[in-house]
């Protein structure tokens, strides 16, 4: 027996027996199920007609719309996979994505045209096609070389066929951020898509027609199928924005009754620097998930003082994207951790070197195992062999310890790892020790060469309006949190710390931001 789990199916299914329900609610305008469903069938028309079929990569380059979820279940519709593409890419960046997808549909914003115009030769792509009916991203009136959706969309007849998705079959292919190293190819089937749904539903307090709220990029693994995607396969209601606005999230909660949402910390930060924040009916949300990034006590704490508890999640893109959950009751008893293994997924905590397990309270490498896990990387055996061992365990690279309850903390990115005079320096603990100093609104760590310990610790921060702050306050505040090796030596400030679309530090950018000044 074939099961199908193609997302797409369920949206269509919604469309014949909920027609009416509003699937999204979008500045643009708002779609039924009916008008989602067919939206997408015109397109999954056109894209066959233009050649496309099972396997090919069709690409989506833009904001959160209603035209990049279309995309996704058109593509899903013919058996294509389909590559969200990070809208803040540079041109080199971008090339190589579109390269190495193997895109050959791309459809974009007005906004994005002229970065792929200056690498459309390099590329295998053989359409492009322009979204032109959204005023939030109108196009111009002369796009030589580009197919224009809205004229595409009118003249199509919807397929009236959906290829069902089996568990094993590739639907969704996401490039990591890249922050590090060049970005990986992780192929993403429908069944991990299913897991993890199956996991939410398990774990979390959500419900069949909840409203959703997706202003974190979709092109993440996180904002994408935390909820948005299992909202659109039960029957809900989406709520897209382009991008996060803390004062027009907290109307949206209130306004909108919005139920579930995934944020990372740094958009709860600005949302708690925002003037009247907390003064909003916040009443509805069953589930605000924040992940992507290590997340802060004292913001933990900071938001419950004001009634909202946060769920503390991780995973990443490889694991579709939850691996362990802490339900909202356990908020306070276990303050700042990652919570429990997701209910059809395994984890534990090994040596880095010997691969056997550590005991509870010792820092190890994180390691999952599941339905939810990636099957692989995108034409790449030997990233992929590296990353899987033979019991089918992948590891993470994430450093984390469990309690003695089972409960992981996650520590920091193991090649984040700052070596200071033999010492091992946690990046991550020392921006939760920082987190809360007064005038800083934003933190970051890094390491800097030193002749002497090797390794230095540099803290890069950005202040409020008007504050001012030495690298005596900074060490002064870690001394009474964190040991003395582990306190920064230079201070780094700056207008914005650099963070990619997903709410992760850019180290990258960050190492050339310390390059470039001298400690005050």
């Amino acid at each position: 027996m074939t099961v199908d789990i193609n997302p797409a199916s369920a949206v269509a299914r919604n469309a014949r027996y909920f027609a009416e329900s509003v699937a999204l609610t979008y500045a643009g305008g708002d779609l039924t199920y009916e008008e989602l469903d067919d939206r997408a069938g015109r397109l999954s028309s056109v894209l066959v007609d233009g050649g496309t079929g099972v396997g090919d990569r069709v690409a989506y380059l833009g904001l959160n719309s209603s035209s990049f979820l279309i995309t996704m279940l058109a593509a899903f519709r013919v058996a294509a996979i389909f590559v969200p593409v990070n809208f803040r890419l540079a041109g080199p960046e971008l090339q190589q994505v579109l390269q190495r997808s193997g895109a050959t549909t791309l459809v974009a914003e007005e906004g994005h045209r002229a970065a792929v115009e200056a690498i459309k030769d390099k590329l295998s792509i053989k359409r492009l096609l322009l979204v032109d009916d959204d005023l939030a991203c109108p196009a111009a009136a002369e796009t030589s070389g580009w197919e224009r959706w809205a004229t595409l969309l009118e003249r199509a007849k919807a397929l009236p066929t959906i290829a069902p998705g089996s568990y094993d079959d590739p639907a969704i292919l996401m490039f990591t951020s890249g922050t590090t190293g060049l970005p990986k190819g992780v192929i993403l089937t429908y069944g991990n898509v299913w897991w993890n749904a199956i996991n939410v539903e398990t774990r979390l307090d959500t419900h069949r027609r909840d409203v959703t709220h997706a202003s974190a990029p979709m092109f993440h693994i996180g904002a994408l199928n935390s909820f948005v995607l299992r909202t659109l396969m039960r029957g809900g209601t989406v709520v897209v924005r382009r991008g996060f606005d803390p004062a027009g999230f907290a109307d949206d909660v209130a306004n909108l009754k919005v139920n579930s949402t995934f944020l990372v910390p740094a958009m709860l930060g600005a949302l708690a620097r925002t003037a009247g924040a907390f003064e909003r009916d916040y009443s509805s949300l069953n589930a605000l998930v924040v992940a992507g990034a290590p997340v802060p006590p004292s913001l933990i704490s900071h938001f419950a003082d004001h009634g909202v508890l946060l769920q503390q999640a991780w995973g990443l893109t490889e694991t579709a994207p939850f691996a362990t959950h802490l339900p909202a009751e356990l908020t306070f008893q276990k303050l700042g951790s990652a919570g429990i293994p997701m209910p059809h997924t395994e984890i534990d905590v090994v040596d880095p070197l010997t691969l056997e397990s550590v005991p509870a309270g010792t820092a190890g490498e994180v390691i999952v195992r599941g339905p939810n896990v990636t099957p692989g990387y995108w034409e790449d055996p030997e990233a992929t062999s590296a990353a899987f061992d033979a019991e089918g365990w992948f590891h993470s690279g994430d450093i984390g310890y469990l309690d003695k309850d089972g409960f992981l903390y996650v520590v920091d990115r193991l090649k984040d790892m700052i070596i200071s005079g033999g010492e091992n320096v946690y990046p991550a603990e020392v921006e939760r020790a920082l987190s809360d100093m007064d005038g800083v609104t934003d933190v970051a760590i890094i390491g800097a060469p030193d002749d002497e310990w090797g390794e230095t610790v540099v803290a890069v921060v950005s202040l409020a309006a008007g504050a001012e702050v030495t690298i005596n306050d900074v060490r002064a505040h870690a001394a009474a949190r964190i040991a003395r090796y582990k306190i920064p030596r230079q201070l780094v400030v700056v207008e914005s710390v650099p963070r990619n679309a997903s709410g992760k530090l850019d180290k990258l950018a960050l190492r050339g931001v310390v390059g470039k000044h001298d400690s005050p």
